[in-house]
């Protein structure tokens, strides 16, 4: 360890995550998203157009093994090849997880209940790996959420 707190040479080795989805997760079968998605709590909002990007936890240690192992100093976004907006994503993941169809909410009921920051769902761009890819010779074994909510452990 440095002075301060730091650890050398990882001090600008940044891995920025997508959304976690696996064991251990909110998106998990006993997670809290999942419960919220079977209870119809977590509503697509609005037109649904927020790009969420994800990814699947053994995916996610496999990327922090290869930017630590190899990985120039500098930031990556750890995702599968497949940032979707939320209209696409939700109804995908309730199927996956055995949940009626999420319901549609407008935005400003989205707020009334949730506060300001509900509608910002809306604005996410979502976020390539193409840099992590390349650079650290890694490939997401869930390329898309798609399986990865279907297939990948739980």
């Amino acid at each position: 360890m440095r002075p301060g707190g730091g650890t050398d040479g990882l001090e600008d080795l940044v891995p920025r995550y997508g959304w976690f989805y696996g064991p251990g997760t909110y998106y998990a079968d006993d997670g809290s998203t999942a419960q919220d998605v079977r209870r119809r709590r977590f509503p697509v909002i609005g037109k649904g157009t927020g790009r969420f990007s994800f990814i699947h936890v053994d995916d996610a240690a496999a990327a922090t093994v290869a930017a630590v192992s190899h990985g120039a100093l500098d930031v990556y976004n750890v995702v599968d090849d497949e940032p979707a907006p939320m209209r696409e994503w939700l109804p995908a993941y309730a199927e996956a997880i055995g949940a009626k169809r999420p319901l549609r909410i407008p935005v400003w009921l989205a707020r009334l209940a949730a506060g300001p920051m509900a509608a910002l769902v809306n604005d996410q761009p979502g976020a390539a790996n193409a840099k992590a890819k390349r650079e650290l010779g890694w490939e997401p074994r869930w390329r898309s959420w798609r399986e990865g909510f279907r297939e990948a452990p739980r």
